[in-house]
């Protein structure tokens, strides 16, 4: 079974599958909005990702008519919120193992007592962290 990130197009069958020009591909690569993986000095792969990307540059230019420098504001933004959304669910369940361990804890020793101030469960510490100005 292939990963999305694999590389496997080159730059003529990615070109065919996103139904643009290969000069097209390279120019989105120039300035940086799909990085393709080289192999030797030349040879471009794209992967499923890739060519995913550049479906959503051609539907953020031709449909909704945004310019190349808005469409990289667009993807960074879009990049940091999925970067965001990984990074606050491994948070989220390192608090739950956390919470989970504590209550089994507290029931196998049910005589422990809780001091005044003392929570029953451990206050979540996420972290966010701050993104690049645009």
């Amino acid at each position: 079974m292939r990963h999305e990130n694999q590389p496997v197009y080159m730059i003529g069958v990615a070109a065919q599958l996103c139904q643009v020009h290969p000069q097209t591909l390279r120019q989105y690569e120039r300035i940086g909005l799909v990085i393709p993986s080289r192999v030797g000095a030349k040879n471009r792969l794209y992967s499923e990702f890739d060519i995913l990307r550049v479906r959503r540059i051609q539907r953020l230019t031709q449909e909704l008519g945004v310019n190349l420098a808005g469409v990289e504001i667009i993807l960074r933004l879009l990049d940091e919120m999925e970067e965001t959304r990984v990074d606050m669910e491994r948070q989220l369940g390192e608090y739950i193992q956390e919470a989970e361990t504590r209550i089994t804890s507290m029931m196998e020793n049910r005589n422990i007592l809780l001091k005044k101030d003392e929570s029953l469960l451990p206050v979540p510490n996420i972290k966010v962290r701050k993104s690049e100005q645009i």
